[in-house]
């Protein structure tokens, strides 16, 4: 039996890439939040209302991709 170590050198590095891609996207996401829920306190101090919808618009884009990455990796385990 022979291994081929370029090939698993490649997948070692592709899951890291993806899995530091997928923490930053998270990370994103978690901080848009944060800007989301500080622009609605700021608001509400200042006695409006709203405030932050592109903040979380744009962290439920960064889930949401989270989200389809946990999905296609658990498709590749079940169905491939």
């Amino acid at each position: 039996m022979q291994i081929k170590w370029g090939a698993l050198a490649g997948t070692a590095g592709v899951s890291f890439g993806v899995t530091v891609a997928i923490v930053a996207v998270f990370a994103l996401g978690t901080l848009a939040l944060s800007r989301h829920e500080a622009a609605r306190e700021a608001a509400a101090a200042e006695g409006g209302s709203g405030g932050g919808s592109a903040a979380l618009g744009m962290a439920a884009v960064c889930f949401a991709a989270c989200a389809a990455a946990v999905g296609y990796g658990l498709y590749l385990i079940a169905v491939r």
